[in-house]
């Protein structure tokens, strides 16, 4: 009755069945893995997603690697051992047959297609004897500059009337302009063959030299003024030597519209002849085409290229500011020995070319002053453009 218990079995716990024999050759329970498996306290179905997650970004990542590396080892790879050169080709294609690169096209001989174009209209009238150019547009305009692009304007002249040239107007960034202008020249019949039409297209610059674009050169003999013609012609290359000019003179702009206040500051002048002595500028304020105020700046010896930094105020109410015209003249003792005009500016609503154009930037910006180069032209061109009359001068004793 009071026998030992067997060995294994607790007090109180009734003896359980003997346990079998785990199968020889499985580590289910005894392995790593489902030990770590068993260990971590989340479903099975999350541990197999993430599984999968994993899996897919290695691959991604392996992908990216050997997308760079077969990039790089075409980067390294010699441009010469991929291009194929006509001499390599056997076979009846020859260098001429192949279209040249632009480069090419461009420093080769004959390429005025680099300038561009320029499409105008000509018509002679032969009551009056005077020939209307119209300038409507230019395509194709090469930019010298760095930034691709240009500010051209036009200037246009004839051979035989080399002092009465015709500016348009400046458009800004562009390398196909409209200009749309029209001028007129009196050209005797007689004078009608050996009279050229001279086109020149250059690139605004402020402050230093305009830059040439292109030039057309077309004589009047080899077309047919009978009717109205339009036609289109290309451009040369702009030649280093531009026409009969008597110097180019800088001045700055200032107009305050509160208080009317009109500031000239003469600034310097170049090109000037060496045979002018003592020159200065003389700056004249014009009221509905009379003569209102007058300033000079100093005489300045044995230079071409004169300094002279001087400024002027003028007062010009705001009522008037449009019928003022602004005129700057360069005079210098010639050969006569007495001073006389070299050439002239002319600025404000009745001008044209560079001269309106400066005009309306310094009223389009008040109270900012802007500088500008302007070429002087003939002192009769524009003492007949602002209707002044010439006072006649009585001659010197032995002149």
């Amino acid at each position: 009755m009071g026998g030992p218990e067997p060995a294994g079995v607790e007090m109180g716990q009734p003896p359980g069945p003997p346990s079998a024999p785990a199968p020889v050759g499985t580590t289910a329970e005894s392995g790593l893995i489902p030990g770590l498996l068993a260990r971590i306290p989340w479903p099975r179905w999350a541990l197999v997603a993430i599984a999968v997650a994993a899996a897919i970004l290695t691959a991604s990542c392996l992908l990216c690697i050997v997308c760079c590396c077969c990039r790089r080892a075409r980067r390294r790879k010699p441009r010469d051992e991929e291009a194929v050169g006509l001499g390599s080709v056997r076979g009846a294609t020859t260098t001429h047959l192949v279209q040249p690169e632009v480069d090419d096209v461009e420093s080769g001989p004959g390429g005025a297609q680099q300038w561009g174009r320029l499409q105008l209209s000509l018509e002679y009238d032969f009551g009056s004897q005077e020939i209307r150019v119209g300038l409507k547009q230019a395509v194709d305009l090469r930019a010298r500059g760095p930034g691709g692009t240009a500010d051209p304007y036009a200037r246009i002249s004839l051979s035989t009337q080399a002092g009465h040239t015709h500016e348009t107007k400046v458009h800004r960034g562009t390398l196909c302009p409209m200009f749309d202008e029209t001028c007129c020249f009196r050209v005797p019949l007689a004078e009608l063959p050996r009279t050229t039409l001279w086109v020149q297209v250059l690139d605004f610059k402020r402050l230093s030299g305009h830059e040439p674009l292109g030039e057309l050169h077309l004589p009047l003999g080899t077309v047919d003024l009978q009717h109205l013609l339009e036609l289109w012609c290309q451009l040369g290359p702009p030649g280093t030597a531009e026409a009969e000019q008597t110097g180019e003179l800088c001045f700055s702009l200032q107009y305050v519209p509160g208080s009317g206040r009109l500031t000239v500051v003469v600034l310097e002048a170049r090109g000037l002849s060496l045979e002018l002595a003592e020159p200065y500028v003389k700056v004249q304020l014009m009221l509905n085409r009379r003569k209102w105020k007058t300033r000079r700046t100093s005489a300045r010896k044995g230079t071409a290229a004169p300094y002279f930094n001087e400024a002027f105020t003028f007062l010009v109410p705001f009522s008037q500011i449009q019928s003022v015209d602004l005129v700057l003249a360069i005079w210098a003792r010639g050969s006569r020995l007495r001073a006389e005009p070299v050439g002239k500016v002319a600025l404000g609503t009745r001008a044209s070319g560079q001269p309106l154009q400066h005009w309306a930037d310094v009223l389009a910006h008040p109270r900012r002053a802007i500088a500008q180069w302007h070429r002087l032209r003939p002192t009769q061109e524009v003492d007949q453009a602002l209707g002044l009359q010439l006072r006649r001068r009585l001659p010197l004793p032995g002149s």
